[in-house]
Protein backbone atom coordinates (compact mmCIF):
# COMPACT_ATOMS: atom_id res chain seq x y z
CA UNK A 1 0.00 0.00 0.00
CA UNK A 2 2.76 2.40 0.62
CA UNK A 3 3.81 1.63 -3.08
CA UNK A 4 0.85 3.12 -4.12
CA UNK A 5 0.43 6.35 -2.20
CA UNK A 6 4.19 7.26 -2.61
CA UNK A 7 2.68 7.26 -6.20
CA UNK A 8 -0.40 9.00 -5.76
CA UNK A 9 0.53 11.40 -2.91
CA UNK A 10 4.25 12.02 -3.84
CA UNK A 11 4.32 11.37 -7.54
CA UNK A 12 0.99 12.50 -8.94
CA UNK A 13 1.82 14.42 -11.71
CA UNK A 14 5.37 13.31 -11.74
CA UNK A 15 6.70 12.81 -15.12
CA UNK A 16 10.32 13.44 -14.61
CA UNK A 17 12.97 10.95 -12.98
CA UNK A 18 13.06 7.62 -12.87
CA UNK A 19 10.92 4.58 -11.18
CA UNK A 20 12.26 0.99 -10.30
CA UNK A 21 9.99 -2.16 -11.30
CA UNK A 22 8.92 -2.53 -7.97
CA UNK A 23 7.94 0.52 -7.47
CA UNK A 24 5.57 0.52 -10.99
CA UNK A 25 4.47 -2.78 -10.25
CA UNK A 26 3.37 -2.66 -6.40
CA UNK A 27 0.88 0.85 -8.00
CA UNK A 28 -0.44 -1.13 -10.83
CA UNK A 29 -0.96 -4.50 -8.06
CA UNK A 30 -3.14 -2.36 -5.70
CA UNK A 31 -4.40 -0.63 -8.43
CA UNK A 32 -6.12 -3.73 -9.93
CA UNK A 33 -7.14 -5.35 -6.75
CA UNK A 34 -8.57 -2.06 -6.10
CA UNK A 35 -10.71 -1.93 -8.66
CA UNK A 36 -11.57 -5.51 -9.14
CA UNK A 37 -12.26 -5.53 -5.81
CA UNK A 38 -14.94 -2.47 -6.33
CA UNK A 39 -16.26 -4.16 -9.80
CA UNK A 40 -17.34 -7.35 -7.96
CA UNK A 41 -19.13 -5.13 -4.44
CA UNK A 42 -20.84 -3.04 -7.87
CA UNK A 43 -22.20 -6.33 -9.52
CA UNK A 44 -23.26 -7.88 -6.47
CA UNK A 45 -25.24 -4.19 -5.48
CA UNK A 46 -26.54 -3.79 -8.92
CA UNK A 47 -28.23 -7.44 -8.00
CA UNK A 48 -30.06 -6.14 -4.90
CA UNK A 49 -30.89 -2.75 -6.10
CA UNK A 50 -29.79 -0.75 -9.52
CA UNK A 51 -29.14 2.36 -7.81
CA UNK A 52 -26.54 0.85 -5.41
CA UNK A 53 -25.17 -0.62 -8.19
CA UNK A 54 -25.03 2.63 -10.19
CA UNK A 55 -23.17 4.61 -7.20
CA UNK A 56 -20.44 2.08 -7.13
CA UNK A 57 -20.24 1.71 -10.97
CA UNK A 58 -19.92 6.15 -10.35
CA UNK A 59 -17.25 5.79 -7.91
CA UNK A 60 -15.29 3.70 -9.70
CA UNK A 61 -15.37 5.77 -12.29
CA UNK A 62 -14.60 8.48 -10.56
CA UNK A 63 -11.61 7.18 -9.24
CA UNK A 64 -10.69 5.66 -12.71
CA UNK A 65 -10.34 9.62 -13.68
CA UNK A 66 -8.73 10.84 -10.76
CA UNK A 67 -5.85 7.91 -11.65
CA UNK A 68 -5.32 8.33 -14.28
CA UNK A 69 -2.40 10.95 -14.34
CA UNK A 70 -0.68 9.04 -12.22
CA UNK A 71 -0.72 6.34 -13.83
CA UNK A 72 0.61 8.20 -17.15
CA UNK A 73 3.12 9.26 -14.48
CA UNK A 74 4.62 6.56 -13.35
CA UNK A 75 4.30 4.31 -16.71
CA UNK A 76 6.76 7.41 -17.95
CA UNK A 77 8.81 7.10 -14.97
CA UNK A 78 9.40 3.13 -15.79
CA UNK A 79 10.37 4.40 -19.24
CA UNK A 80 12.96 6.62 -17.99
CA UNK A 81 14.49 4.21 -15.43
CA UNK A 82 15.06 1.43 -18.65
CA UNK A 83 16.68 4.94 -20.76
CA UNK A 84 13.77 5.20 -22.95
CA UNK A 85 11.62 8.21 -23.53
CA UNK A 86 8.21 8.32 -22.00
CA UNK A 87 6.63 8.70 -25.40
CA UNK A 88 7.27 4.68 -25.46
CA UNK A 89 4.82 4.01 -22.97
CA UNK A 90 2.32 4.14 -26.77
CA UNK A 91 4.26 1.38 -28.13
CA UNK A 92 1.94 -1.75 -27.08
CA UNK A 93 3.85 -5.21 -27.26
CA UNK A 94 7.11 -2.93 -26.82
CA UNK A 95 6.47 -1.19 -23.67
CA UNK A 96 4.77 -3.96 -22.23
CA UNK A 97 8.86 -5.61 -22.68
CA UNK A 98 10.21 -2.44 -20.88
CA UNK A 99 8.04 -2.57 -18.09
CA UNK A 100 9.63 -5.96 -17.06
CA UNK A 101 13.28 -4.86 -18.04
CA UNK A 102 15.59 -4.27 -15.32
CA UNK A 103 16.18 -0.26 -15.23
CA UNK A 104 19.97 0.84 -15.83
CA UNK A 105 22.45 0.76 -13.41
CA UNK A 106 23.39 4.44 -11.95
CA UNK A 107 22.63 7.34 -13.15
CA UNK A 108 21.02 8.53 -16.98
CA UNK A 109 19.64 11.38 -18.62
CA UNK A 110 16.60 11.20 -17.02
CA UNK A 111 18.15 11.47 -12.99
CA UNK A 112 19.37 9.02 -10.77
CA UNK A 113 19.36 5.15 -10.10
CA UNK A 114 16.56 4.94 -7.64
CA UNK A 115 18.02 1.54 -6.42
CA UNK A 116 20.66 3.61 -5.26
Amino acid sequence: MEWFLKVVKGHYADFNGRARRKEFWMFYLIYMIGYFALYIVGIILAMISTTLGSIVFGIIGLASLALVVPTIAVGVRRMHDVGKSGWFILIPVYNLILWITEGEKGDNQYGPDPKA
